[in-house]
């Protein structure tokens, strides 16, 4: 600053002084032959113009001068001339004119002293001229060096950097070793390497501000990167897809037409929309100015510090790849996050192959294949965790959409994805489980909603919706005139749509995986099962256990999963036409449909028989025996009537069961109701039972015979179902006909009438009885045949003790 100061005084003194200073410097430089340097110094230092109004001084001079030697030199020609014209009119008298001459040259000698001193000042003139002619050629030789210096900054204030540095290798190597005997050029020479580190100071804050810039455009950069791949791969698609229908005309006329026509409308929409986005077609270049990475990168080569320029790009560019891998907290709620996220990812590695491709040597495919598969593991790891939070199936499956573009667009540039696309299978585990968790919702709502009631459809036109939604066929039903019902109820062909739609949906995912059909058909295949295996049969499990679903319900159930099981069939056919994919392949997976339904249908009936067996006890429980009754009122206990009532409009809705169920659920009923039966009677706080309460039970007892024999379920061969009561009836039979001495005597003999009574339970019951005639009767021992009656209990109770204890000495 102190030098440029004092320049600028220099300047401004030589500016005002200048006519002086000119003066004298041409004064001196005709008084004095050599040196001419301190002189012509004086003119020039610190003064980049002074050379042309010096020059200007000194050529007005060299005229003035010229001029009057011109005068001179006219004027004594003019008298030389006269001199021979005056010779040659004397030649004849050359004697006198030799006297003349000598006289004429004694005066001419004397006249010539004058002449002498011009002579001389003449030969001072030329060596001035001399001198300005040197002078002149200096200029001419120091005059480039600081047109190139002047060139010099002139380049630095139009940010012509690399210019620049090429003209100070100019000046270095051609120009100042000319004049390097000058100060100013000692001057120029100490300035260049300032100006050097300026040019690097420079382009170095031109280089981070173009790493911010593709910091803050790299979402850009990437968004436009994968806009573009994704509309390149639909309109390859969709060239494809025309392709095959081109190809394929020897499909089915019908479906041809359908495919075609689709195709068609697909490759109408693609062009159009790649009619619409020509124009708009963007690339890195567009989107980032690299001027200031190519113009760093030349000038730190030029400078010999293209490592240094290397090491500090690709250092910077790691910490933001860094920061481009690391995810936002809330990246996993909304899919904008995940695009975000990829399209910095893709921004940054497409400025990094551009760089790659225009560059030489900044960076190297071994430098970017590192970066890749650094920032593949970081990618595939936060995935990982991000995505595990999602529970939507619709974002896991943008998500899904989203890692596909991504792959291709970068697959595009030449980076390996195959790990990628092993995530992908990954994700499509917690996809299926996503969608397993939400259509477990819709089966809930839809059985929560279900009235289980068979269909009814009052026209062809209900009967032709129900059908398009589920495969049903029952020529029988057919037949019949409307209105009429359908077996199922409401939720069969819901659920059905329901699985197709589950079968839509996993497609989704499928798609643009880079799979065959055949692996497209065995994903398919295994989500459907675990739909049906797991989370279908989960729901009707849970649905048959409930509290609220009663015995019609669970009859509607059973018969709703016989109808479903019936559907598998064509749920395999509807997947084969999506894959193309034949069921006689050999490696075709199959629906586990049969076995979930199945299950489901067992847990139903189980399910009958314990709310049967349930609703019998709940009768029961009612029961009001007086157990000390003299003699039965003649007719049945009206608790049991109720209970037969129930079980015979009960059995009545079985009508539509598989014969197998209807039937076993009657025989449960009907030996449970005998069990609770002899229950009642063996029960240990019924201390006495008299005769009476024998006969109102055996009453009981003969209803639940008749029920049996009224065949309330078809299909039962003979007596089959009265034989439930068989223990029972053997038991009161042998009270009211009080035939013991039969009993006695056939016991352990397959031929015995009273087989089916145990010894144990006759002593149990006949003790009761002889309790409560002996509570009954206080003055029977004054009756002799009370006496013997009561003599021949002992006498039974007694044996009947001893075949007991001999069965538990055997035992």
């Amino acid at each position: 600053m102190a030098r440029k100061s004092k320049s600028n005084l220099s300047e401004l003194y030589l500016e005002e002084n200048k006519d002086q200073i000119y003066e004298n410097a041409l004064a001196e430089i005709q008084s004095f032959e050599l040196p001419l340097g301190t002189t012509l110094r004086s003119v020039y230092d610190d003064q980049p113009n002074a050379h042309q109004k010096f020059m200007e001084k000194l050529d007005a001079c060299i005229r003035n001068h010229d001029r009057e030697i011109e005068k001179m030199c006219n004027f004594h020609h003019q008298g030389f001339v006269d001199a021979i014209t005056e010779l040659l009119k004397v030649r004849a008298d050359a004697e006198k004119l030799k006297v003349q001459v000598t006289d004429t040259n004694r005066r001419l000698q004397d006249a010539g002293k004058e002449v002498i001193a011009q002579t001389e000042e003449i030969i001072r003139c030329r060596v001035q001229q001399r001198n300005i002619t040197t002078v002149v050629e200096k200029l001419q030789l120091c005059l480039p060096v600081l047109e190139m210096y002047s060139k010099l900054k002139e380049q630095m204030s139009v940010k012509r950097y690399y210019s620049a540095l090429k003209t100070m290798e100019q000046l270095e190597n051609l120009y100042l070793p000319r004049v390097s005997q000058y100060r100013f050029c000692q001057i120029m020479i100490e300035n260049l390497p300032k100006l050097r580190e300026e040019i690097k100071e420079i382009s170095m804050s031109d280089l981070k501000d173009f790493l911010e810039s593709i910091r803050k455009h790299s979402d850009r950069i990437g968004e436009t990167a994968m806009k573009q791949a994704q509309q390149q791969k639909t309109f390859s698609t969709a060239l494809q897809k025309q392709h095959n229908v081109n190809y394929g005309r020897n499909t089915p006329l019908g479906r041809n037409r359908i495919l075609e026509s689709k195709n068609e409308i697909t490759l109408k929409r693609t062009f159009e929309d790649e009619d619409e986005h020509e124009e708009e077609v963007l690339t890195a270049q567009d989107l980032v100015d690299f001027s200031p990475v190519y113009r760093c990168l030349h000038i730190y080569s030029v400078l010999g510090d293209g490592e240094i320029f290397e090491n500090y790009y690709r250092k910077q560019r790691r910490k933001q790849a860094r920061l481009v891998l690391q995810p936002q907290s809330s990246m996993h709620e909304t899919v904008e996050g995940y695009r975000r996220y990829f399209s910095q990812i893709v921004g940054f590695f497409v400025v990094e192959d551009h760089i790659l491709h225009v560059t030489q040597g900044l960076v190297t495919r071994t430098y970017t294949d590192e970066l890749w598969n650094m920032a593949l593991s970081k990618i595939i790891a936060v995935l990982r965790t991000h995505s595990s939070y999602c529970s939507d199936p619709d974002l896991v499956l943008e998500l899904k959409n989203l890692i596909v573009v991504f792959a291709d667009t970068l697959q595009g540039y030449g980076f390996p994805v195959n790990r990628l696309f092993d995530l992908l299978f990954e994700i499509r585990d917690q996809y299926n489980e996503t969608l397993l968790k939400k259509w477990s919702g819709l089966f809930r709502d839809i059985f929560e909603a279900d009235n289980y009631s068979p269909i009814p459809v009052a026209n062809e036109e209900e009967y032709r919706i129900v059908i398009s939604k589920f495969p049903f066929q029952d020529p029988e039903l057919d037949k019949q005139s409307f209105p009429k019902k359908l077996p199922m109820s409401q939720s069969v062909p819901q659920i059905y749509m329901q699985v197709k739609e589950f079968i839509y949906a996993s497609l989704k995912f499928s798609e643009s995986l880079h799979r065959s059909s055949t692996e497209i058909d065995d994903m398919l295949r295994k989500s459907t099962n675990l739909l049906l295996t797991r989370t279908l049969s989960s729901c009707l499990q849970n649905l048959i256990k409930k509290p609220h679903i009663g015995l019609t319900e669970l009859v509607q159930i059973i018969i709703n999963t016989t109808h479903l099981e019936q559907a598998c069939k064509y749920l395999e056919d509807f997947i084969s036409n999506i894959t193309n994919i034949s069921q006689l392949t050999v490696h075709t997976a199959r629906l586990y449909g049969l076995s979930t339904f199945k299950d489901a249908r067992h847990a139903a009936e189980g399910e009958i028989y314990t709310k049967l067996n349930q609703k019998i006890d709940e009768f029961i429980q009612i029961a009001d025996y007086d157990w000390t009754m003299s003699e039965s009122d003649g007719r049945a206990s009206g608790y049991l009537m109720d209970l037969i009532n129930f079980l015979r409009s009960t059995f009545q809705v079985f009508t539509h069961l598989p014969g197998k169920v209807a039937q076993t659920a009657c025989m449960s009923a009907c030996q449970h109701l005998s069990m609770s039966l002899m229950q009642m009677l063996l029960d240990s706080e019924l201390k006495q039972i008299s005769m009476g309460a024998i006969q109102q039970f055996n009453l009981d007892v003969i209803q639940c015979e008749l029920f049996a024999s009224s065949e309330p379920v078809p299909g039962f061969q003979g007596d089959t179902l009265q034989l439930a009561f068989i223990d029972l009836r053997q038991l009161l039979d042998l009270f009211m006909v009080w035939d013991w001495s039969t009993y006695l005597a056939d016991y352990g003999q397959a031929t015995s009438k009273y087989l089916r009574v145990n010894p144990s339970t006759a002593l149990t019951l006949l003790e009761k009885m002889k309790d409560s005639s002996k509570k009954n009767n206080i003055f029977a021992q004054f009756r002799k045949n009370d006496r013997d009656k009561q003599k021949l209990i002992e006498t039974v109770v007694k044996q009947l003790r001893s075949l007991v204890n001999g069965m538990s000495q055997h035992t």
